[in-house]
């Protein structure tokens, strides 16, 4: 169940990226703050960096809009990001000499779950962020 739910159309230049970081930031903010959720510092910047990622990467990748929506519920954040290209995006082998084009995996590492769904145009792709730290996270 979903206690909280938000979703923006982001227009198509790169301050779509921070917009939506501060979308995000928000979006925790009042789960923290209206829902009295426990949001940690760490599930905060983890959501701020998966949306900056797959912004990023709809920018880079897709023409035309970006939407972003936001869930809550008791224990994660779920992010999704929809674009036009219904290329389904595929995360390198492990490079470290490698510049860049690291996005996807940093996502599937820190999230708890990732999924991309085809769409009857484009694609979306959701992550999960846990709200609290739990054993192993600093």
């Amino acid at each position: 169940m979903h206690l909280l739910r938000v979703a923006y159309a982001l227009d198509g230049d790169d301050s779509c990226i921070a917009d939506a970081r501060h979308h995000a930031a928000a979006f925790l903010d009042k789960a923290r703050d209206d829902q009295h959720l426990p949001v940690s510092a760490r599930a905060r910047d983890l959501t701020q960096l998966v949306v900056s990622e797959l912004v990023t990467n709809t920018r880079k990748y897709a023409p035309g809009p970006v939407l972003l929506e936001l869930r809550v519920t008791a224990r994660t954040v779920e992010i999704s990001v929809w674009d036009s290209d219904p290329k389904v995006p595929a995360a390198r082998a492990a490079d470290p000499s490698r510049i860049g084009q690291h996005g996807l995996e940093i996502v599937k590492a820190v999230a708890e779950d990732f999924e991309v769904q085809r769409e009857p145009v484009g694609k979306r792709i959701t992550a999960r962020i846990a709200l609290t730290d739990g054993p192993g996270h600093f």
